[in-house]
């Protein structure tokens, strides 16, 4: 607990579980990113993200899941919307801290568990899952999903860029888009626009990246 203004603050992460990448891995979110940048993390915003963002996507208050070190929220936030990156690792959101102090990009990140959204007590007209949905197994999906909605006004957008299961070179966890439609229900909320086929940047492959899916759900 911490005291702010002469009241209790409850731990954002309270109660948290490894999730299941986690425990496959041994080591917490935050060890990707205190040996040097992260595997996902090649220095830019994802060129889906930036897409979609020039085609007016974005609009509202914008939710970044998952944000890491900040590159998606600050493309984002360049461009003059309003938008609160979050994720579990703390060395991740300093780096993202400081990339918007050093370009003057005013954006606020906090520390939040993608599994309990609704502990930040407040909701988004768009939100952007890049990379964080493939890392969740089966089991971790329908909450997560549920977390999402928590946050998501009605009629808001969600985006989903995921690794997919079509084609070689794919990234670590990918998933169908099977796997998208049985998160994303109609009884948690979601109706899925669209699932089309794009690329997921990485560290580890060329320029052109990995296959992926970008999904576009608007919450019900």
């Amino acid at each position: 607990m911490s005291e702010r203004s002469g009241k209790r603050v409850d731990d954002p992460l309270a109660g948290r579980r490894p999730t299941s990448h986690e425990r496959m891995s041994g080591q917490p979110w935050d060890a990707s990113y205190q040996d040097g940048p992260a595997p996902w993390d090649f220095g830019g915003a994802q060129p889906a993200v930036v897409r979609v963002a020039a085609a007016g996507g974005f609009s509202g208050a914008v939710l970044d899941v998952g944000c890491g070190s900040g590159e998606n929220a600050l493309h984002l936030a360049s461009l003059g919307l309003s938008v609160f990156g979050v994720d579990v690792a703390e060395t991740a959101l300093a780096l993202a801290r400081e990339k918007a102090a050093e370009r003057g990009i005013e954006t606020e990140f906090a520390l939040a568990d993608a599994l309990q959204l609704e502990r930040l007590g407040r909701t988004f007209d768009t939100v952007l899952d890049s990379a964080l949905f493939h890392t969740f197994d089966n089991e971790e999906r329908p909450g997560y999903a549920a977390s999402l909605a928590s946050v998501t006004e009605h009629d808001g957008t969600l985006y989903v860029l995921c690794f997919s299961d079509d084609g070689p070179d794919t990234g670590p966890h990918p998933v169908s888009q099977e796997d998208l439609k049985a998160a994303f229900t109609s009884s948690a909320g979601w109706t899925i626009a669209t699932i089309a086929a794009e690329r997921v940047r990485t560290r580890f492959h060329d320029a052109n990246g990995a296959p992926a899916w970008l999904a576009t759900i608007k919450r019900t």
